[in-house]
């Protein structure tokens, strides 16, 4: 009976490994997108729903070679207290569309740069700081990214990063995921509430 207890495959750790990832970015998806105080209030939650006395939890970051799956997005490549030039974390994410650039570059004005809000002009001044090639036309490809639901509107005209656009640089380069995340964005924005009260249905 030991023996059949300790036979455990490296494909059974490794799978295992793999679905610890997962949860773990989507935590940190999720937890990203919340003011600093709201994610303190959410951990101390679950430490305390789940019995865990975080005094005496050490928290290490995992190793990408030996807990993560191969091409999972950057939030695993760069630490939290990292920050990557401009021309690494595009060069990490390989976007390959005019809209996609334009995610990424607000995406990292958000997180790395302190600037959520962000206009055409800060697209294109980043751009020309990653060293990527000028786009043809930085408003057009904004404009873009928004009716294709990376970018928001937000205050005084600019535009911020959405929530499934955060999802997807998050996921990238791991394309299948990341077009995954923007698929479900579509179909949740093709689905519309009926007007029909119960009267009508009726």
């Amino acid at each position: 009976m030991i023996h059949a207890e300790s036979n455990v495959t490296d494909s059974q750790l490794t799978m295992s490994a793999t679905e610890e990832a997962g949860v773990l970015q989507r935590m940190i998806a999720d937890l990203s997108a919340l003011p600093e105080d709201s994610r303190k209030r959410l951990i101390d939650t679950v430490c305390v729903f789940l019995g865990i006395n975080r005094a005496n939890v050490e928290v290490s970051a995992p190793s990408p070679s030996h807990h993560l799956p191969h091409n999972r997005g950057s939030s695993f490549q760069f630490s939290e207290g990292d920050t990557p030039s401009v021309k690494e974390f595009m060069h990490e994410k390989s976007p390959q569309t005019d809209v996609e650039r334009v995610a990424c570059l607000a995406y990292y004005l958000a997180r790395y740069r302190s600037t959520p809000h962000v206009k055409t002009k800060d697209i294109t001044e980043l751009n020309k700081e990653s060293a990527h090639r000028p786009f043809s036309n930085t408003a057009m490809a904004v404009d873009n990214a928004t009716k294709t639901g990376y970018l928001v509107p937000s205050i005084k005209g600019s535009k911020q990063i959405s929530a499934y656009g955060e999802r997807f640089v998050e996921a990238l380069p791991d394309r299948e995921t990341a077009k995954e995340i923007m698929a479900s964005a579509r179909a949740r924005r093709r689905v519309k509430p009926t007007k029909k009260t119960i009267g009508d249905a009726a």
